[in-house]
């Protein structure tokens, strides 16, 4: 099978950067991308370089990739820190040679300290502000995030890979089905909650931190979801550690947006959902270099043993839903 990205080399990326109308410089460096791929790009009488994301093959269609950008452009507008696409000729997204590919301005920064209260409630004023945004209206041309597409599709693409070792087959597939069980009535529990335009991957990595505040980036993974999807992944630790954290979160979300207390039911139940992707994520990338480098482990006994391990600690942590009683 032919690699997604095999045609980007130095030349081609160059080329098509500069096909869009800029001139580059002939200075270019990779950054860490496995979904896509991201390089920042020097530019001719620029005072700084430009990211250039060539978006992977067969993802997502033009529409798709035009809410990310609308949305982002959204945002920029209400003064939100999160980077847009470029408009450069009229267009944030350009086509060259059977890719897609959109601009970005760099922003730089580090990552937040998740431990500090203070930075929990910047992000949750800057995250209440998306989700004002987000809540006026639905995408059309992006998915929602649900069970079928994050638990039950994964589960099904794994189950017909050649990864998952057959001595833990069944044992796998028994504690999956357990685990979607136990988000079913995690979501039975919550009940009915808006769905609305999201970041949809807010961890450390996509936020970017600068004395001046946070930034967002990477809106690749925007979609249709409960509010609460933005903000599980900033909680971490013992069911009181994740309470204290998620207050100090919601005392600068709520001043934007309000909250809805039922979606605690969904915290550990999209934490199941995650791991289960997360997995088929790997499984179907697999064609790509890269994957095979970076995840050498994915096909090794022990990966599949600790899952097991995981999703069990999952399905007793839906079971007692603690985080819903402290709150």
């Amino acid at each position: 099978m032919t690699a997604p990205f095999g045609p980007l080399t130095p030349d081609f990326i160059l080329g098509a950067v500069e096909a869009s109308g800029l001139r580059c410089d002939g200075r270019l460096l990779t950054l860490n991308s496995y979904e896509n791929r991201v390089y920042q790009v020097g530019i001719e009488d620029a005072a700084a370089p430009l990211i250039a994301k060539f978006y992977r093959p067969g993802r997502w269609s033009d529409a798709a990739i035009l809410e990310e950008h609308a949305f982002l452009a959204e945002l920029a507008e209400a003064e939100i820190p999160a980077v847009a696409a470029l408009e450069i000729g009229g267009h944030t997204l350009h086509h060259h040679e059977g890719f897609r590919i959109a601009l970005f301005p760099r922003r730089g920064g580090r990552a937040p300290e998740l431990d500090d209260p203070e930075v929990l409630g910047w992000l949750g004023r800057f995250l209440g502000r998306i989700h004002a945004v987000g809540g006026t209206r639905p995408f059309i041309h992006r998915p929602t995030l649900d069970i079928r597409s994050f638990g039950e599709a994964p589960r099904d693409t794994l189950l017909a890979s050649p990864f998952l070792p057959s001595e833990l087959r069944d044992t796998w597939l028994s504690v999956v089905e357990q685990a979607l069980d136990g988000v079913r009535r995690c979501f039975e529990h919550a009940g009915p909650l808006p769905q609305i335009r999201l970041h949809g991957d807010v961890h450390g990595g996509n936020v970017l931190w600068t004395d001046a505040g946070p930034h967002f980036v990477d809106f690749d993974d925007a979609r249709n979801g409960p509010a609460v999807q933005d903000l599980w992944m900033l909680l971490s630790g013992d069911a009181q550690a994740m309470a204290r954290q998620l207050d100090s979160v919601l005392e600068g979300y709520e001043q934007f947006a309000s909250f809805d207390p039922r979606s605690l039911h969904l915290v550990e139940a999209l934490r199941t959902l995650r791991l289960i992707h997360y997995a088929g994520w790997i499984a179907t990338r697999w064609d790509d270099p890269a994957f095979p480098a970076a995840f050498s482990w994915f096909d090794s006994p022990r990966y599949w043993q600790d899952m097991i391990l995981s999703l069990r600690e999952q399905v007793a942590l839906m079971d007692e839903s603690a985080l819903t009683r402290l709150f």
